[in-house]
């Protein structure tokens, strides 16, 4: 009898810690494979607005490191032809085929407890084989179990030596706007 109910309390105690989030303080992995990115290169000529929905990021709230990853050419476009010389003329997949971000999260939120945080991630960030120390700051949003972190950043393209033809040099922003939004659910 005093083992059943020994049993019933730890059960109960356990449901009440996973229901309250407090899972969360324990530290958890958090991930995705559908991740979206999104760059916009804008000039008076001609904007171009490209879109990523798998990118893989990994969070543990444990130690909060972040890990990004996206393919390249995983990037769609609004039409083909300048998806081809994304790839081809300007990021070079076939040698760089990856974009990575990994680091911490500066001043993680309290994870068990929903909200809306300001937050920033201080990291490795590699795009074109050029990796550079950057702070990407953002928001996290944590509710009902799940976290989702959202940014907006530029990167120069001299930052990543992407070179860009003179032919097209007023077609394509030096500058460009990134776009976040990773939905992560608890790693199972």
């Amino acid at each position: 009898m005093k083992l059943h109910l020994s049993r019933a309390v730890m059960l109960t105690v356990l449901s009440i810690a996973l229901c309250s989030g407090s899972v969360f303080a324990q530290g958890g992995m958090f991930s995705t494979s559908s991740g979206f990115t999104r760059f916009i290169s804008a000039t008076p000529l001609e904007n171009v607005d490209a879109k990523n929905n798998k990118c893989q990021v990994i969070l543990n709230t444990a130690n909060n490191q972040l890990a990004i990853r996206m393919n390249m050419r995983d990037f769609d476009f609004p039409n083909k032809l300048m998806q081809e010389h994304f790839n081809e003329n300007y990021i070079e997949s076939a040698k760089y085929p990856t974009a990575t971000f990994s680091g911490t999260i500066d001043k993680a939120p309290d994870y068990s407890k929903d909200g809306e945080y300001d937050a920033s991630a201080t990291g490795k960030f590699t795009v074109h084989g050029v990796t550079k120390e950057r702070t990407i700051k953002g928001k996290m949003k944590i509710e009902g179990g799940k976290i989702t972190i959202t940014s907006e950043f530029e990167v120069p393209l001299t930052d990543h030596k992407i070179e860009v033809p003179q032919v097209v040099f007023v077609k394509i922003a030096q500058i460009i706007t990134v776009k976040t939004e990773y939905a992560l659910s608890p790693k199972k």
